[in-house]
């Protein structure tokens, strides 16, 4: 399920933490920072990298062998109204090539 503009879907990284929210393709923090574009389940930042991507429905993880990965730049969106962050939630046992998607606070 993606997000809508009336119902974002809320997202956790894999270890738990409120991160922020899907609306439709695109991926926000609580604070309102645009983060990038979620294709095929994947999210790029706008300069093209890869970021991580959506498992088990609401959580954020980053596979290592895909650090390298590229698609073309986007635009940015500009930033939105804060949001308060959700409670975390009980983290997951990390598979084996992934590790945790960054906090919001760790992203440029």
């Amino acid at each position: 399920m993606s997000g809508t503009a009336n119902q974002p879907e809320w997202l956790w990284t894999w270890s738990g933490a409120s991160f922020g929210y899907r609306d439709g393709d695109d991926l926000w923090t609580h604070d309102g920072r645009y983060v990038g574009c979620i294709h095929d389940e994947q999210i790029y930042h706008p300069e093209g990298r890869y970021l991580g991507e959506l498992m088990d429905g609401n959580r954020l993880i980053t596979a290592k062998s895909r650090r390298r990965a590229r698609r073309a730049k986007f635009a940015a969106r500009p930033p939105r109204t804060r949001s308060p962050r959700r409670n975390r939630l009980p983290g997951y046992s990390m598979p084996t090539g992934f590790e945790d998607f960054p906090l919001p606070e760790n992203l440029p």
